[in-house]
């Protein structure tokens, strides 16, 4: 289980330090077709788990037949040429897997919806999923809304993660710094910008209070914590760690004494979301086909979050469990040997997942990426990719960038 951090884009500078670090990757699937879309509070089709491959059939389908029909019946001419119209129809007809004109450009449903049973040997050509639900049905379930997810920046396949968990990547940044330069268990106490440099107060594993110097402090706490840090920076800057927007986040891991999700439901990871409080529940993406696995049972935001975090761990299980068993059956209760939950925002010295600011343009977060005399700051929370590792890398980047040519300007 990653309890904190847990994907990967392609693009994001987070995957170069992890090939100069020496830190081994495997495939995160986001999303997959086998996977379920589970809405309990929809208008229609409600309760009723549907797998993501027939939710998008049915969605592009219905939205294709729609479209063509339209085209062909004009409504479209004043933007259309006659030979865009073809175009567009033809498009439609392999997009949606509708018939043609003379079937009124039908959706009727294809083995792109999936198979009831299988096609094998011989004379067994399988059974294709059914019956279709109808045009007002679909719209009214709200499954299409889930599919621009995977069409996210940040979201689209392929996505990744360390082997052996997300902690392999701090676990390398200390190798390669050495561990003899980083102090472990030590809480800030107060930040001082001096005249010639700056100094941070602080408590140490062992309880005792020290006081280090240096000729520069970059502050990476999240802005919240660092607000109530003793400081002499200004109440300007106190103010401004205050305007960003703490977002309370949960989740929690179900180790399960079989793969039932695999043997018997044929997903191997994905995600699934839901309506429900759970917000999404997430297969593994390793050790498939083995003997054990861990979901993530819930990954969840803002009230859902609190909701939880103000139960105790049992409470939490039990609830996330009673939602589970409503899409995947009793084995979802039954094969469950061990969890964990986490609730970031009742994390000490993290508080949340991470933070929304009001503005991006206002004074206070361009205070906060200028330095306070000899103290910078540095986070996600500083760039415009928030809640992921490249934006702390880049932010730090800029920082030690900012540091360097200060110093050389001197």
């Amino acid at each position: 289980m990653n309890a904190g951090p847990a994907r990967l884009p392609q693009s994001h500078v987070t995957l170069e330090y992890c090939r100069e670090l020496g830190v081994e990757l495997q495939v995160f699937t986001n999303q997959n077709a086998n996977a379920y879309i589970y809405h309990e509070s929809s208008a229609a089709l409600a309760g009723k788990p549907m797998r993501w491959r027939t939710a998008k059939a049915d969605v592009y389908g219905y939205i294709s037949e729609l479209l063509a029909k339209a085209t062909d019946q004009g409504a479209l001419d004043a933007r259309l040429t006659a030979q865009d119209k073809e175009r567009l129809i033809a498009f439609l007809q392999s997009f949606g897997a509708i018939k043609g004109k003379a079937d009124g450009y039908a959706y009727t449903g294809t083995d792109r919806r999936g198979y009831s049973v299988e096609p094998g040997a011989a004379f067994d050509d399988g059974t294709v999923l059914g019956p279709v639900p109808t045009l007002s049905d679909v719209i009214a379930s709200g499954v299409g809304q889930r599919f621009a997810f995977e069409f996210g920046y940040d979201q689209a396949m392929l996505m990744f993660q360390p082997v052996g968990g997300m902690d392999a990547i701090p676990y390398a940044l200390a190798k390669a710094i050495g561990q003899n330069r980083i102090t472990y268990g030590a809480k800030a106490l107060e930040v001082k910008d001096l005249p010639d440099g700056a100094e941070v107060t602080y408590k140490d594993a062992g309880g005792r209070t020290r006081t280090r110097r240096a000729d520069f402090v970059v502050a990476a706490m999240p802005p919240m914590v660092m607000a109530r840090l003793k400081h002499n920076l200004g109440t300007d800057i106190t103010a401004a760690l205050k305007y960003a927007v703490p977002t309370p986040v949960g989740k929690i891991g179900l180790e399960y004494r079989s793969r039932w999700w695999e043997t018997d439901e044929h997903i191997y990871g994905g995600i699934t979301p839901t309506d429900t409080d759970l917000a999404t529940i997430w297969y593994p993406s390793y050790g498939h086909q083995g003997r054990r696995g861990t979901l993530i049972g819930y990954y969840h935001f803002g009230a859902d979050a609190v909701a939880y975090s103000d139960l105790p761990h049992a409470q939490r299980l039990a609830r996330a469990v009673s939602r589970g068993v409503k899409i995947h059956g009793d084995k979802y209760r039954t094969e469950l040997d061990h969890s964990f939950s986490v609730a970031w925002h009742r994390t000490p010295h993290i508080e949340a997942g991470w933070v929304d600011w009001p503005s991006q343009t206002g004074p206070e977060y361009k205070l906060l990426n200028r330095p306070a005399g000899h103290v910078y700051f540095a986070g996600d929370w500083l760039s415009h990719v928030i809640a992921w590792q490249h934006g702390a890398f880049t932010s730090a980047r800029k920082v030690v960038t900012d540091i360097h040519e200060r110093v050389m300007a001197a």
